[in-house]
């Protein structure tokens, strides 16, 4: 049997957090099936990345001055070299701004199957099977490849702690491609997004309004509620677009990613992009009139209320002291 391939994110020599979760899916799977795991950390210098990875029998790395900072054509090189060298059964890849790059140039390089928007996955004899979801999260496709495959798996589908474990494997250093010196794409200058004095990833609280809250006007009242939980305020995609709160409150895969103790979502339907921002998050709390709202299916509380009767009630009773 081959083995299953986890390709690492990797950002100023640390491992991102939804790796970590990727390499407890790759875990999951190695155990039920015998399969060994191996990790992939492409960068300048993978060495401290590399010792992040914990889980993986065996870490492949691959160092060279084109892999740092981030560059797709590069990585998609590396990574299809790998898989051409290793022929791992299955090559996991997260549901990121990275994984959008490379998972499908993989799968066309490479010509395997890909299943996109994984949510679950199991391997039977030489076959995948995968839960993923379409339309944001509203409906459930249950998925079947031959291996070897590529999936892509969503944030939050997986555990983040269970992918920290381990006592560490062998680590292989792999020679970088010859393609790495020919590239037609280079790096001209990495922008950091402004603060606005926000630091979302350190809070504990968060209480994040949606699209569903329907004005600029009426934030103040989750403004009020955030403020007497202690939280701080932040926002979905929508809000931001129409300029209803600035960019750094933005949750999402091209906003910031939590994981506070607590997340309040109100008017927050729950899209992929969404769920990939916060799904770490200790305890999720929803409130949304549409029950088929996918937030639901990463909350550990609901309501389906609404958030314009709920909020001015909860207010009062914070200020009670209730």
């Amino acid at each position: 049997m081959g083995a299953i391939l986890v390709y690492i994110e990797s950002r100023s020599g640390r491992v991102l957090p939804g790796s970590f979760e990727l390499l407890a899916a790759g875990r999951a799977l190695a155990d039920a099936t015998g399969r060994p795991m191996e990790a992939l950390v492409c960068a300048a210098d993978p060495t401290e990345p590399a010792g992040e990875v914990r889980a993986a029998d065996r870490v492949l790395t691959v160092a060279h001055p084109a892999l740092s900072p981030y560059l797709p054509q590069a990585h998609s090189a590396v990574l299809a070299a790998v898989a051409a060298e290793r022929q791992p059964d299955l090559v996991l890849v997260g549901y990121t701004s990275a994984g959008l790059d490379i998972a499908s140039s993989l799968a066309t390089r490479t010509s395997r199957p890909l299943l996109a928007y994984c949510r679950t996955l199991r391997l039977d004899g030489g076959t995948l099977h995968a839960e993923a979801q379409a339309y944001g999260g509203k409906l459930v496709a249950s998925l079947t490849a031959p291996l070897p495959a590529v999936a892509m798996v969503m944030p939050g589908a997986f555990a983040e702690e269970a992918g920290r474990g381990g006592s560490g494997g062998e680590e292989v250093a792999l020679a970088p491609p010859a393609a790495l010196d020919a590239l037609g794409m280079r790096v001209i200058e990495e922008i950091e997004p402004e603060s606005g004095g926000v630091d979302l990833t350190q809070a504990e609280k968060i209480l994040c309004v949606g699209r569903g809250i329907g004005e600029a006007a009426k934030i103040e009242v989750a403004a009020e509620v955030a403020a007497l939980l202690g939280a701080e305020l932040a926002a979905s995609r929508p809000v931001v677009d129409s300029g209803w709160l600035e960019k750094a409150r933005q949750v999402g895969k091209s906003g910031r990613k939590v994981a506070p103790r607590l997340y309040v979502a109100v008017g927050v339907s729950g899209a992929p992009e969404h769920l990939e921002g916060m799904g770490s998050a200790e305890l999720i709390v929803a409130v949304n009139v549409d029950a088929r709202a996918p937030i639901f299916g990463a909350a550990h509380y609901g309501t389906t209320c609404d958030l314009f009767d709920l909020l001015p009630v909860l207010a009062l009773r914070l200020r009670e002291g209730g």
